[in-house]
């Protein structure tokens, strides 16, 4: 007898091959293996250098409005002169960011805004859903809670801007209360806060993304995906308008189908592969400390220093900052010092010390220039589906784009409506 965990002996549907190993190469792979392909998915490190084991590990219904927005560049040039400021951009004649820079400006814009929130909201719903759908399979060994997200704020003008964004989150159907300082105290008894007030996205949800990463890998194993290490992509061998074979630094996959997910190094994948996919990296820091001693209760983000912490089962994740320039591993010291002295203006009773360099992660998270993911079959390469430009809604949306990528591949209509995510609207 064939149980749930065991791979029955179904005809294939054919070979895929996704490339890239974070959270978006992972759920694709499930969702594909669960539509009986046979896949293989080629991670140029060993699977544990990706953006989804640092995170804030949040779900984030809540995050409908694209980076590309009205007020970021303003902002963006304040923050530009404090070193310890959440976002950065350096400046720099580097081609791609400039190229970048300008399609940026070009949609920071409240039209855009309106027309893709819907869109973005979609998908982090689905997200949302496909996560209690994963934890029913994958067991509740990576700390799924619904507990929400607190917005904490300081300032007057802040809490207007929440406010405004309440409101638009309501008129889209989503869970959201605007609480008072006494309020939130009320629902955070065992630490104290100094706040003017919060907004409770209650439709948020958040997870301890190792644990997730854990479960998945172990998931997929069981479903008879093949998972190869150090496979950098250094080409692909084209037979008319398909992709043949992906040549690697560690052999060469044949393949009927080709998922490219690799996060902050998709913009060259898909050069390889013929396609003009603007991204820059942001690269983002986070740590983990005990010092809450397991009292935080909600995930919060702290909005005036755009620092996220996280509970997660004894520990509390820290992180912040979005730092756009092309991709290297240095640690700023002073920005990771931005989000540290963050903590004490909103909880006074933890002042945290600074942490060693061999403590604190990085990643990089993929920014398109107009916000908006890249979700889509290519129109000029056949077999070519392209997932990937999430920024900081990776995780959040990885089952939803993993299941929207299975969609694809077997020529159906995906379950939300992805044409503002075209993979070649910047050809």
């Amino acid at each position: 007898m064939i149980t749930d965990h065991q791979t029955a002996a179904k005809p294939s549907k054919g070979t895929a091959v996704v490339v890239g190993g974070g959270i978006i190469g992972l759920a694709s792979a499930y969702y594909l293996a669960k539509d009986d392909w046979k896949v293989t998915i080629l991670d140029k490190s060993d699977f544990s250098d990706n953006c989804s084991y640092g995170n804030a590990g949040m779900i984030v219904p809540s995050h409908f409005t694209p980076m590309a927005a009205p007020g970021i560049v303003a902002q963006g040039i304040k923050w530009m002169f404090n070193s310890r400021s959440p976002f950065y951009v350096k400046p720099s004649l580097n081609r791609n960011l400039l190229s970048w820079g300008v399609k940026f400006l070009k949609h920071a814009n409240e039209q855009h805004v309106k027309r893709s929130a819907p869109h973005l909201l979609a998908l982090n719903n689905l997200g949302n859903v496909l996560y209690d759908e994963l934890a029913a399979d994958l067991g509740d060994g990576f700390g799924l809670a619904h507990r929400g997200i607190l917005m904490l704020y300081k300032t007057a003008k802040t809490a207007e801007e929440e406010m405004h964004l309440a409101e638009d989150a309501r008129s889209f159907g989503l869970d959201v209360e605007m609480l008072s300082r006494e309020q939130v105290q009320a629902i955070e008894p065992d630490v104290k806060l100094d706040v003017l007030g919060a907004t409770h996205y209650r439709c948020d949800a958040h997870l301890y993304p190792p644990a997730l990463i854990k479960l998945l890998t172990a998931r997929l194993a069981q479903l008879g995906v093949t998972m190869i290490p150090h496979a950098e992509v250094v080409g692909f061998k084209h037979h008319g308008r398909e992709i043949a074979e992906v040549i690697t630094t560690n052999g060469s996959f044949a393949a009927d189908s080709v998922v490219l997910a690799g996060g902050a190094w998709l913009q060259g994948l898909a050069k390889k592969a013929g396609l003009r996919v603007p991204l820059m990296p942001g690269k983002g820091y986070s740590l983990m400390t005990t010092a809450f001693e397991g009292k935080v209760r909600h995930p919060a983000l702290l909005l005036e220093h755009r620092v996220a912490l996280t509970p997660m089962g004894s520990q509390v994740r820290i992180g912040g900052t979005m730092e756009l320039a092309p991709i290297n591993h240095r640690i700023n010291m002073n920005r990771v010092e931005g989000i540290v002295n963050a903590i004490p203006e909103y909880y006074p009773e933890y002042r945290l010390p600074m942490p060693a360099r061999g403590e604190i992660w990085h990643g990089f998270r993929p920014c398109p220039p107009d916000g908006l993911p890249y979700i889509g079959r290519s129109r000029s390469v056949k077999n070519l589906i392209v997932a990937g430009g999430l920024g900081m809604m990776g995780l959040s949306t990885g089952p939803a784009v993993g299941k929207m990528v299975s969609e694809l591949a077997l020529g159906d209509r995906t379950a939300i409506d992805i044409g503002l995510f075209d993979p070649e609207r910047f050809q």
